[in-house]
């Protein structure tokens, strides 16, 4: 049984905030806190108005803000002598590295803050770095060596009736066999985190699993007018809670709709947008899948040969420097479907 979610990283004065608080409204709340507390030199507190501070920041896109927020919150929490808070600006640190695409960062800080949550007693911090570990690999495309953890934390979070945990878990699950061709398997998976996410009113996690779904419902099923709708639900909610990277997945998923159903006009403007809403938040992985999307529109609406393979070929360059293993083979499969990797000079 799943209580309501809740948001562990919105602490010390700033725990009244929901799961669901706009992050603008988050980022208002967490910088007055910060201020005050600075004023007042409560160093812990500080750390904890960071905290969010830089998470709402890093949410929103804003990766320099977010990037110095969680530094300042990480030098409060050692000068309060405080090892969880410390571990918790660790983990917020090691989820941006991650979203910036600097995967070794994102492994050492992640890791780092798991030590110090489990030396700080903090079982949540700790459960929080893991899964960031575990979404790092899934991500690289790491499947057999993050699988595993994925299921000892979804196990964790099922045994305390953790509904954000969960739903977090069953979604990178669900996602691992998604991307080996497991579509049944991966659609039970969204559907329970979704029903889960509803039912515990984590509004951020019902979004993510309807994208799943509506990724699910197109490339087995085909079903091209479910999966717009479904994407269409999850898009109100990503405007109403100022989720920006989630809102660029979203339009980067509904092109993949769109292309899949042969409607590459309309899937050319769902990546173009797409494209520059992550390169207004400095997220290379969403650039480069969104420019592969664009380029394999493009390549169907008659551009020129020699240009898709350069498009291409600079983007099997771009992923393997990242180090998005699944990626690069999806920009593989492209070289294939338009038959040009024998054209690409190096």
């Amino acid at each position: 049984m799943y209580g309501k979610a809740f948001a562990p990283e919105y602490q010390g004065a700033l725990t009244t905030l929901s799961v669901n608080s706009s992050l603008t409204d988050v980022l208002a709340a967490g910088t007055r806190e910060l201020r005050a507390a600075e004023r007042a030199g409560r160093h812990g507190e500080v750390a904890r108005s960071g905290l969010a501070v830089a998470e709402a920041h890093r949410r929103l896109g804003q990766v320099g803000d977010a990037d110095r927020a969680w530094k300042a919150s990480y030098r409060a929490a050692r000068a309060a002598g405080d090892t969880a808070a410390m571990a918790w600006a660790l983990w917020s640190g090691g989820t941006l590295a991650r979203q910036r695409g600097a995967f070794p960062l994102a492994w050492r800080l992640l890791r780092l803050a798991a030590e110090l949550g489990e030396l700080g007693g903090d079982v949540v911090v700790r459960g929080y770095s893991l899964a960031g570990l575990a979404e790092t690999g899934r991500i690289q495309g790491d499947y057999e060596a993050v699988a595993r953890l994925h299921e000892q934390l979804l196990a964790e979070a099922r045994r305390r009736g953790e509904a954000r945990h969960t739903v977090w878990a069953l979604e990178g699950i669900a996602q691992i066999h998604r991307n080996t061709g497991e579509y049944d398997t991966a659609y039970a998976l969204f559907e329970e985190a979704a029903d889960i996410a509803a039912r515990a009113e984590d509004r951020r996690g019902h979004a993510w699993a309807l994208r799943g779904l509506a990724d699910i419902v197109s490339v087995r099923d085909g079903d091209v007018e479910r999966a717009l709708a479904l994407l269409s639900e999850a898009e109100s909610t990503c405007r109403a809670m100022k989720l920006s990277s989630a809102l660029a997945y979203n339009h980067k998923m509904r092109g993949n709709v769109l292309y899949r159903a042969g409607r590459h006009a309309e899937a050319r403007e769902l990546y173009e947008l797409a494209l520059t809403e992550f390169r207004a938040m400095s997220e290379p992985r969403g650039e480069a899948l969104s420019r592969l999307g664009l380029a394999k529109s493009l390549a169907r609406l008659g551009r020129d040969r020699a240009e898709t393979a350069a498009e291409l070929a600079y983007l099997a360059d771009e992923l393997e420097r990242i180090g998005l293993r699944h990626a690069r083979e999806m920009v593989a499969r492209a070289q294939q479907e338009f038959g040009v990797e024998a054209e690409v000079v190096r």
